[in-house]
């Protein structure tokens, strides 16, 4: 019979990527944490292949001021995160002559954006066909986000205020005895009042091995491409289309490229699809005026969603189960704030004054929202 160590604590987390990461900084100062990862390293599925593209636009009413409340994080990070997190870099919404309403769109949610029309949207984007370009939105805030090293900070500065982090744990069992829960994994349980539930694709899985309800959360899988990079176009902008049907933009020596495709996948190591590539391909070979185009690399990586596609934060129906998921395609630039959001809910906090001035709304985010099992319990 195989013998059990049992170490007690205040909160498990159930993932390592940047959700729980963010979350474990946030409360490791107040709270004994202990983040648990199924393999190693943490973050090798959907942080380790994002864009690493901070866009506060992106993400729609519930994302929106999560993202604007991180914009001071990355650009004054704490000291643990080693320098600068983000390198300036606008983005340049773009329309064809059938998207210029939803140009207008936009441009009436960004009050601060400037509006080009197709000459000067031409210049700002050369690498386009013009043929194709009626119209622009620059929008100046936000730029490329260096994400191992977000990742890497939140880690550490759990560690630095007391908290574990324990990868490549292996499959994890759930029981609740009383008002504490028994996270066990290879001889070893962890005991805590609270969980939270920071899976990413599998936080569904997670919540049906507790015995919470599972949320519909859908991973989708996305595939992107990288492309030699012609050498004048270090400094450009972001090129997204305004219906967000593609975008590209410098990555190191290259040109990164998406088709922003959505295919609904299970929960697994996703690997880009022969058909995909082939598909994201052609849509750039037709976008660009670069000759006979050709990649150099692909992956692919998956993005999670609620159904409502707003992120899932706060306590579960369940006592003592609290979720940290859904985030979608915006979990990496939305992390400083979502994981204060996320702490300040889970300790019973008021939320900070930042994040409210940035219009978060706490309500948006309630897991309830998504059953009918009435208001949250905590623990």
């Amino acid at each position: 019979m195989m013998t059990t160590t049992l170490h007690p604590c205040d909160v498990v987390v159930i993932g390592g990527g940047v959700a729980g990461a963010a979350i474990a900084a946030f409360l490791a100062p107040w709270r004994r944490v202990v983040v648990l990862e199924r393999e190693a390293p943490a973050g090798r599925h959907a942080t380790g292949r994002s864009s690493g593209m901070l866009l506060p636009s992106y993400g729609g009413e519930a994302a929106r001021p999560l993202s604007r409340a991180s914009l001071r994080f990355f650009a004054e990070p704490p000291g643990i995160f080693g320098g600068d997190l983000l390198t300036p870099r606008p983005t340049l919404h773009v329309a064809g002559p059938s998207q210029i309403a939803a140009l207008a769109a936009l441009a009436g949610e960004l009050p601060g954006a400037r509006l080009f029309g197709p000459t000067e949207a031409a210049r700002r984007a050369p690498l386009l066909r013009a043929g194709r370009l009626a119209g622009a939105l620059l929008e100046a805030e936000g730029g490329d986000i260096d994400v191992a090293r977000l990742h890497a900070g939140f880690l550490a500065a759990c560690r630095r205020s007391g908290g574990q982090v324990h990868v490549g744990v292996g499959d994890l069992t759930f029981a609740r005895r009383g008002s504490v829960w028994r996270v066990s994994a290879g001889g070893v349980t962890w005991a805590a009042p609270v969980i939270v539930n920071a899976a990413g694709a599998w936080a569904d899985e997670v919540a049906r091995a507790a015995g919470a309800a599972a949320l519909g959360l859908q991973p989708k899988r996305r595939t992107v491409l990288l492309f030699p990079r012609p050498p004048e176009t270090a400094g450009w902008p972001t090129v997204k289309d305004v219906d967000e049907r593609f975008y590209f933009r410098p990555c190191s020596k290259a040109l990164l490229f998406t088709a922003c495709d959505e295919t609904p996948s299970p929960p697994c190591d996703a690997q880009p699809e022969t058909l995909d590539v082939a598909h994201a391909a052609a849509l750039f070979s037709r976008l660009s005026r670069q000759p006979e185009p050709r990649p150099i690399r692909a992956w692919a990586g998956l993005r999670t969603f609620a159904p409502d596609r707003a992120p899932v934060i706060g306590w579960s129906s369940t006592p003592g189960f609290f979720w940290f998921a859904g985030l979608g395609g915006f979990g990496v630039q939305t992390s400083p704030a979502a994981g204060s959001l996320a702490a300040s809910l889970l300790l019973g906090r008021r939320i900070p004054g930042d994040l409210l001035d940035a219009g978060v709304r706490p309500e948006l985010y309630a897991p309830t929202r998504l059953t009918s099992t009435g208001a949250a319990r905590t623990a």
